[in-house]
């Protein structure tokens, strides 16, 4: 006889150690499973007798509360995940692997237009004090690279590859991806560097000794650390607002606006997974509303922006 809790655990421990998904999958999978097992309590049913009738009203309770068909389809994936481990690891029979996803209706992200992508970097150029430099490079980096936020927040200074002309990227489950950067973007980091950085942080705060020197650190409670997502927000917002820029944009749309202008340049899906990190090609697939003709087998590596 297993408990519930003890094996809830156990796959905890697995996830961390053998599956080393990310912080946020991490807690992700931890919510949904407290879910679950408060569900559980509720109508009084151990782990020994759950089948999948016992999962299918768990969803469809959660349906009933509101829950959309991403969320459910999320749900789903922390289940399987789960039994499976529990199939292999305790020989409990694997009532999920038959669970069928939800039809997730698939609306393209908000992106940016080549032409209001200059009309944002033109805004970005005016604030010349070190913290509008920062933004500036912020911005850059995000529309160069495609990097999702909290990679860009969490970048070192060690992980821009002058040398190579790379940027070393940590990406979800500490997996690790090159990007190659334009000439013009490498020199604008070298001047953040060299000019910039010092600037920004007080001067009886040793931050070159810290263990990770981040490439846009900030001072909070007299301890160096890397830029909150809300700031990067911050900052982008009032330069969208500058640019006269109304359309509902967040710093992730600066990554979909580069993956709709490289499949415009002529990228191909499997090109496009392998720079954004994403672990399946379906993921990339909704950016084929460009259309077929606009989609070609041969990658042009040359970013929109690289020739300046």
């Amino acid at each position: 006889m297993h408990d519930l809790q003890d094996v809830v655990e156990q796959f905890k421990t697995f996830l961390l150690t053998e599956r080393r998904v990310a912080k946020n999958t991490f807690l992700a999978y931890v919510r949904d499973l407290e879910q679950f097992e408060s569900f559980l309590g509720g109508v009084k049913i151990g782990l020994s007798s759950i089948q999948k009738k016992t999962i299918t009203t768990f969803l469809k309770h959660l349906k009933d509360q509101g829950l959309n068909a991403k969320s459910l389809s999320r749900k789903i994936s922390t289940l399987r995940l789960f039994f499976k481990y529990l199939n292999e690891q305790h020989h409990i029979p694997n009532v999920a692997k038959n669970l069928v996803f939800p039809k997730i209706d698939q609306n393209l992200p908000t992106y940016l237009t080549q032409a209001e992508i200059e009309q944002l970097l033109l805004a970005a150029n005016k604030d010349l004090s070190p913290k509008g430099v920062r933004n500036k490079v912020m911005l850059y980096l995000l529309y160069a690279t495609g990097v999702r936020v909290t990679e860009l927040v969490t970048m070192t200074v060690d992980q821009v590859l002058f040398d190579t002309g790379f940027v070393k990227i940590v990406g979800k489950g500490s997996k690790e991806r090159h990007i190659p950067l334009p000439r013009n973007i490498l020199e604008l980091l070298r001047y953040y560097l060299d000019h910039i950085y010092p600037t920004l942080l007080p001067e009886k705060n040793d931050h070159t000794q810290v263990k990770k020197k981040y490439l846009f650190a900030a001072l909070y409670n007299h301890r160096v650390k890397p830029l909150s997502r809300q700031s990067l927000w911050l900052s982008l917002r009032k330069i969208l607002q500058e640019a006269g820029i109304t359309k509902e944009i967040s710093p992730h749309s600066l990554r979909h606006s580069l993956a709709t202008h490289l499949l415009q340049q002529g990228a191909d899906l499997r090109s496009l997974q392998m720079l954004l990190g994403h672990q399946n090609l379906s993921t990339v697939q909704i950016y084929t509303h460009l259309g077929d003709s606009q989609i070609r087998k041969i990658y042009d590596k040359k970013h929109p922006r690289a020739t300046e």
